[in-house]
């Protein structure tokens, strides 16, 4: 009986001895992950206290605040710009109506252009010039095709507004005009707007006119 009690005695303080030991190595272990997070980012290591301070919270709560606040603004917005605005698909639908295109003066605003009798000489090398910059890479003063058809005889077959119109203002009269997309079809491209200005346009219309034979 004595043997026995001595013997449960042993076991009891040996298993004790045990989980202590393995205690301890594990509270070592936690203490060491703990100074290795220190080391490794100590700003953002900060005592629980730390989160429950009225300044904290303020700031948090700030933050908040003012994230939902630009949120609802955004999407308002996008809802006010998404509304329906009829006024404006009028307009849109107006323009985009081939009814509406003069076929004789295109679309533009040059609505009546002035010529002289004779040619402005200075203002058709000029116009010489600005065509070689822009134009005469795919257009030749020839009736020979390139990348688009030549210009020979345009000022002939051609108003000079619906001219001066198509090489300032060349989408809408593509979308439009029968003729101008009847000519896509053989040249495959469509003419890109060059950004001109009105007088760079009226130089190359002088120089078309001196292509055609005006004196």
């Amino acid at each position: 009986m004595f043997f026995n009690c001595y013997s449960d005695k042993t076991h009891s303080l040996s298993k004790g001895l045990f989980v202590n030991k393995y205690l301890i190595l594990f509270q070592k272990k936690i203490l060491c992950l703990m100074i290795a997070v220190i080391k490794f980012n100590p700003i953002q290591f900060r005592p629980l206290r730390y989160y429950f301070k009225p300044n904290y919270i303020m700031k948090k709560l700030v933050l908040l605040v003012t994230t939902v606040v630009l949120l609802f603004s955004c999407g308002k917005k996008e809802k006010e710009g998404e509304e329906y605005n009829p006024s404006a698909t009028t307009e849109e639908t107006a323009t985009a109506d081939p009814s509406s295109y003069d076929p004789k003066r295109g679309e533009g605003k040059f609505t009546t252009v002035e010529l002289g009798a004779a040619l402005d000489q200075a203002m058709a090398t000029k116009g010489e010039e600005v065509s070689g910059v822009k134009c005469t890479s795919c257009h030749k003063t020839t009736d020979e095709k390139l990348v688009g058809p030549g210009w020979k005889g345009v000022t002939e077959r051609r108003k000079p507004e619906w001219i001066m119109n198509f090489i300032t203002n060349p989408d809408p009269m593509i979308d439009k005009d029968p003729e101008v997309q009847a000519q896509l079809e053989i040249c495959l491209v469509r003419m890109p707007n060059q950004g001109l200005a009105d007088e760079e346009a009226r130089s190359i219309l002088e120089f078309m006119r001196k292509n055609d034979g005006v004196k």
